[in-house]
This record gives structure tokens, C-alpha cells and sequence, in this order.
């Protein structure tokens, strides 16, 4: 082989090579920006352009792009909820929390049963159960009795989740995200001392099981007595009746009953088991109801 054609051979190796190399490792940096992609995508929600675009603003540094993604969510959250403030919020979910001798139930507002469905929604319910219970908590360290707190949309936004955001940062983030007209409506916190106890049942549930029960109606009944091994499903069960048949006090143990229109909960026949009044129940039980609370989800923005 002549000494010209031995380096163009020679030459076509080397470039075919060096050619070979670079698609790899493009190859590689492809793959290596995708999985940051999807990672990103993944942990915050937000579209692959803009999370395509917050990578390449920081390098690919995550941590960065998904604190600048969060900050520039909460700037578009704040101006959609400006837009969307007089459109009416009445659908939604009702949170509860029951934990030993504390509970919480919450009512968080949107437009659509489609956005209560999302969990993103879902999640804002959440938080705000848990501002709520981290408050009650706070402000009832160390203290005994019975105690009973309602709290308002104003009260509430105020909250903090955790260290972090306000519920009202935390709702207009949300508010970004889905596009519609969300609200914190009320919350209930209650303490019980030792000995009385607290049942909960939520109706319509969603988002499957978590430490907060998600649903269109939720009860909390306070209660004294039962038989030990029963009692989450006593709770349970007065919470049912609380939420099917809304009573609208609490009665006494020796009232009659007065008819259908009935909405004192002790002479109301008892839903789980109608051939009793809820007092005939209760004797059985030997227990006493002492306090119950019921919310429906947009009753409130009537």
C-alpha cells in the first residue's frame, strides 16, 4: 500500500472513531439530563418545559431549579388567585385528624369535584390539617380540661406548614397549579383529658388510606365510658349517625323522641341500628356522648 493511502486509512479509523466516541458520550449527557428531567418533573409537578428550562438556568443543579420553579409558581399562584377571587368556591373536602387525646377536622374549598380529586388538592387539605393540629397543640401544651376551638379562613391562612410557608402561600401555589378559585374555609380543633375519647368517620372518602381522612362529610364525637375493646367502633359509629342524620344539639339521655323532624342526637333513632334511639344505644354501650361537631363540605359558602 502506498504511503497516501496508508494515512488516509489510517485518518478514516481515527475520525470514524473519534466520531464513535463523541455519540456516546452525548449519549450519555442525554441520558444523564433526562433522568434530572424526570426527577424534577416528579417532585414538583410542573411542566417539562419549565423544568427543562430551570435546569438549564442553574447548570442542572435540582435543588436550585426546583427552588426557583416553586418561587416563580408562587409569583403565577398569587396573580391567578387575584384573577379568580370572586369565583365561588363550594367544592372540595373535609380533612380529619384523630390522635390520642387531640383531633382536627378542616374544610378547604375549590371550584370542582374534578380538583378535589387531585392530589395535589388533596395534599393543600392535608397541610392545612396539620397547621391546624401543630397550633392547637402549641397553644394547649400542658393544659387539662376539655377544650374546643373554632378557627376561621383568616386564623387559619396565617398558620405556618411545618417551618415553612403560610397556608395562604401554600393555597395561592395550589391556586397556580390548578388553575382554579381555592379558599380555606373553617377548621375545629379538639383536647379531650384523660378518660374521654374522641371518634371520627368521614363520608365520601377520597385519596385512600393516610393519617388524615379525606371525604364530603366529616364528624367528631366526644364521648365518655364503652367497653374498651369497641371503643374505635363506637366512635365510629356515632360518627356515622352525626353525619347521616345532622343533629343540631345534643339533647338529654331522658328526652323522648318528638318525630321525624327530631334534632336533638340522643332521642334520634340511632342509624346503625334503628330500633334504638341513640340513647337506648349509649345505655347499652354504657357510654355518653358529651360534644360532637359535623361539617359538610360547602355548607358554610351558602
Amino acid at each position: 500500500m502506498s504511503l497516501p493511502m496508508l494515512f488516509r486509512t489510517v485518518t478514516t479509523k481515527v475520525l470514524k472513531a473519534s466520531a464513535c466516541q463523541h455519540v456516546h458520550t452525548g449519549c450519555q449527557l442525554l441520558a444523564a439530563q433526562k433522568s434530572l428531567l424526570m426527577k424534577l418533573r416528579k417532585s414538583t409537578g410542573y411542566t417539562f418545559i419549565n423544568c427543562k428550562k430551570a435546569l438549564e438556568k442553574f447548570d442542572n443543579d435540582i435543588k436550585q431549579a426546583e427552588s426557583w420553579l416553586n418561587q416563580q409558581a408562587q409569583k403565577e399562584g398569587w396573580s391567578k388567585a387575584n384573577k379568580l377571587e370572586g369565583r365561588k368556591a363550594k367544592d372540595g373536602l373535609i380533612g380529619v385528624f384523630v390522635g390520642g387525646e387531640a383531633a382536627v377536622m378542616v374544610e378547604v374549598n375549590c371550584e370542582t369535584d374534578f380538583v378535589a380529586r387531585n392530589e395535589k388538592f388533596q395534599q393543600l387539605v392535608k397541610d392545612v390539617a396539620s397547621a391546624t393540629l401543630a397550633h392547637h397543640r402549641g397553644n394547649h401544651r400542658g393544659k387539662t380540661g376539655y377544650v374546643k376551638s373554632l378557627l376561621g379562613a383568616s386564623e387559619l391562612t396565617a398558620l405556618r406548614v411545618g417551618e415553612g410557608v403560610s397556608l395562604a402561600d401554600q393555597v395561592a401555589l395550589t391556586i397556580g397549579r390548578l388553575g382554579e378559585n381555592m379558599s380555606v374555609r373553617r377548621a375545629v380543633t379538639l383536647g379531650v383529658p384523660a378518660g374521654w375519647h374522641i371518634g371520627s368517620y368521614v363520608h365520601g372518602g377520597v385519596g385512600g388510606p393516610g393519617d388524615v381522612a379525606l371525604g364530603r362529610y366529616g364528624a367528631l364525637v366526644v364521648f365518655k365510658g364503652g367497653k374498651e375493646e369497641s371503643r374505635e367502633a363506637l366512635g365510629r359509629k356515632l360518627g356515622q349517625h352525626v353525619v347521616g342524620e345532622a343533629p343540631q344539639t345534643l339533647g338529654n339521655m331522658e328526652d323522648l323522641p318528638c318525630g321525624e323532624s327530631e334534632t336533638r342526637l340522643l332521642p334520634q333513632t340511632f342509624l346503625p341500628d334503628p330500633s334504638r334511639t341513640v340513647a337506648q344505644f349509649l345505655r347499652g354501650q354504657e357510654a355518653r356522648v358529651l360534644d360532637f361537631v359535623r361539617f359538610q363540605c360547602g355548607e358554610a359558602a351558602e
